[in-house]
């Protein structure tokens, strides 16, 4: 933010200054038209790199964006799975309970039958009595008139004892039976009741993740459109600047050429000429000044070929003018230059010869790890800037000493010298 004022009050002084050259071109001297043009230029380089960071960060925030959506996508899944779970839970509560019922009432019939039960054995017991009392079953058998009605006695008392032991074996087999299956059904119902509010609980967890994500989401927006709105206002003062530097230099050739009455002479014009010789190479030192150290011949030419189409658009897939990506501009430089090497990164992240990043020179291919390792390719042009094929702004100069393209330089540089 700090840059950025400096920035902003620079551009106030020199476009109040400009209002006055428009006026006074004849008045000032090459040297002060000079001094404005260099002052210009330093201001151009700051706010581009208050640009280069304003990408880099915007760069970053799109990478959040993906991985936060990313995790939002995972978050929402965990939701509808846990729902679902948490449904199918709840309608197992409910066959439990319908279960219970069921078994309610069948312990309730089970009690009604053994109510019967106990009536049968009285009446089998008072079947036995006399008149009177109550008599024993041993009563009964030495009570016969006769042998024979002894054994008929006996037998019939053995029929009774068996049957109600046998009735008071089921009654009790059936009591158990239905306990058991009460204690079943009602340990499911406790187990699934469990599971519901576990369920509950994990559901509440990942709306609060759900909700936290969104909130980072909106903040991510906030700041990416925030940076959008920093990039062009710097863009529409890099273009003022643009404008102004313009009117400079065309002051400069004004203040260089010779009064039209006066008679130049030959010494004279070799003099004027090497004036003119002169500053031209300043202007062209000036407008390749990150690449001051670059080496001669061919890679020169490649480093300096985009310097006139910064701007150029990024597509994918780019080799010409009307568009590039960052392997097909590195293509398309070199060969301006008579080399020819591969248009795509793959390709080029094998070429030539692999450097340290310690001895790399203007010139060397540097690679980067965006969206896979070796992802983005550009031509370093010294004092730690490249030029390259950006997705954001186009093809651009950029810092790979710090923010976002320093985080994903790996080290990964080739030499075609």
């Amino acid at each position: 933010m700090k840059k950025r004022l400096m920035t902003l009050t620079a551009v106030a002084v020199v476009g109040l200054s400009s209002t006055l050259i428009t006026g006074t071109t004849q008045a000032e001297s090459v040297q002060e038209l000079e001094a404005k043009q260099s002052e210009i230029q330093k201001e151009r380089e700051a706010l581009l790199e208050n640009l280069s960071d304003a990408e880099s960060q915007i760069a970053e925030v799109l990478l959040d964006l993906e991985e936060l959506n990313n995790e939002i996508e995972k978050v929402n899944i965990a939701l509808e799975q846990n729902q679902k779970e948490l449904e199918k839970t709840q309608v197992h509560i409910t066959e439990k309970e319908n279960e219970v019922a069921v078994y309610e009432e069948e312990i309730a019939a089970l009690e009604e039958q053994i109510a019967i039960r106990y009536d049968i054995l009285k009446e089998r017991a008072v079947s036995y009595q006399q008149s009177g009392g109550d008599i024993s079953y041993l009563e009964v058998i030495f009570g016969s008139q006769s042998f024979g009605d002894f054994i008929s006695r006996v037998s019939a008392v053995n029929k009774i004892t068996e049957s109600d032991n046998a009735l008071m074996k089921k009654q009790e087999e059936d009591k158990e039976l239905v306990e058991e299956k009460q204690n079943a059904v009602i340990a499911k119902l406790e187990e699934l009741k469990e599971m519901e509010v576990e369920l509950n609980g994990i559901l509440a967890l990942i709306e609060d993740q759900k909700a936290e994500n969104e909130n980072k989401k909106e903040e991510l927006k906030t700041k990416e459109k925030d940076l959008i709105a920093l990039k062009e206002e710097l863009q529409v003062e890099d273009s003022q600047l643009a404008t102004l530097e313009k009117d400079v230099e065309a002051s400069l050739r004004a203040a260089r050429e010779p009064a039209p009455a006066v008679t130049v002479a030959s010494t004279s014009v070799s003099a004027s000429d090497s004036e003119s010789n002169e500053s031209e190479e300043k202007l062209t030192t000036l407008s390749k000044q990150t690449s001051t150290n670059a080496a001669s011949g061919n890679l020169d030419t490649a480093m300096n070929a985009g310097f006139s189409h910064l701007g150029t658009p990024y597509v994918w897939g780019g080799k010409t003018l009307s568009g590039f990506d960052c392997s097909g501009f590195v293509s398309w430089a070199f060969a301006q230059a008579g080399i020819s090497i591969p248009s795509s990164t793959t390709g080029l992240a094998t070429t030539g010869t692999k450097v340290s990043p310690d001895n790399m020179q203007p010139g060397d291919l540097v690679f980067f790890n965006t969206y896979k390792t070796n992802g983005h390719v550009g031509i370093y042009l010294g004092g730690g800037k490249f030029i390259g094929a950006q997705n954001s702004t186009g093809l651009a100069v950029a810092d790979m000493s710090s923010g976002y393209w320093a985080k994903h330089f790996a080290g990964h540089v080739r030499s075609l010298r």
